[in-house]
């Protein structure tokens, strides 16, 4: 489903990603995880195309606009939502790219908190309902391959086990995930393998068994 290798990416004459290499199969979730500024961000950009100084990359010339169609879909950490946009209006906008779309009545029912908001205004939601709004949007598209940033940062339990259900339907339905994630926990409970980023270098690719024997020294990686 998802293969880099030997990703190097740039800042400027700062080199953010050096032979960075991320392998993902069709039902696999896979975690990009290391400390603020290890480079997670930028690889996720990357592989959607949308970092343009970077070399290496088995994913081709395509664009941004291509990959979605292709089957990428994205969420940045930062949501990507259209304050003046209705959580209504968000649904409908998304083209559908492939028949496994979801269709607007199956994120309500995944998200009820989407339907009984579904007249407001996004810049009226809280952070938590965004992000479902986020991730609903690329379902909506029939994305295959999901990229998602921080899905669960600053969100309250309940619903990160929300977003955790998701996932799991997700990887039911032979979705890839590559996800960008802190929560250690969340992490493991969601994901198959994970690959471990330091100063834009794959340093480690740990199994859940690794990485719930080794926490003490992730957790220390990951300067938590």
């Amino acid at each position: 489903m998802l293969e880099v290798s030997g990703l190097d990416a740039w800042y400027g004459e700062a080199q953010a990603l050096r032979d960075v290499s991320i392998r993902a199969a069709a039902g696999e979730v896979v975690t990009l995880m290391g400390r603020n500024g290890a480079g997670k961000t930028t690889a996720l950009r990357c592989v959607m195309g949308l970092h343009s100084s970077m070399r290496g990359s088995d994913l081709g010339a395509l664009g941004p606009v291509q990959r979605a169609r292709a089957g990428l879909g994205y969420v940045p950490d930062d949501r990507g939502i259209y304050a003046t946009l209705t959580v209504e209006e968000h649904l409908i906008l998304p083209p559908r790219a492939a028949d496994s779309a979801w269709d607007v009545e199956r994120v309500y029912a995944a998200f009820p908190a989407l339907r009984a908001r579904r007249g407001q205004y996004a810049s009226k939601l809280s952070g938590g309902e965004r992000q479902m709004l986020a991730i609903a949007r690329v379902l909506l598209m029939g994305s295959r391959l999901l990229l998602l940033d921080e899905p669960t940062e600053g969100l309250a339990p309940i619903l990160v086990q929300q977003i955790a259900a998701i996932l799991r339907d997700a990887k039911a339905e032979g979705r890839t995930v590559l996800l960008v994630e802190q929560n250690l926990r969340f992490a493991t409970a969601v994901a198959d393998r994970h690959y471990l980023l330091s100063q834009g270098t794959i340093v480690a690719t740990l199994g859940n068994d690794e990485v719930r024997a080794r926490e003490s020294e992730v957790l220390q990686h990951l300067g938590i």
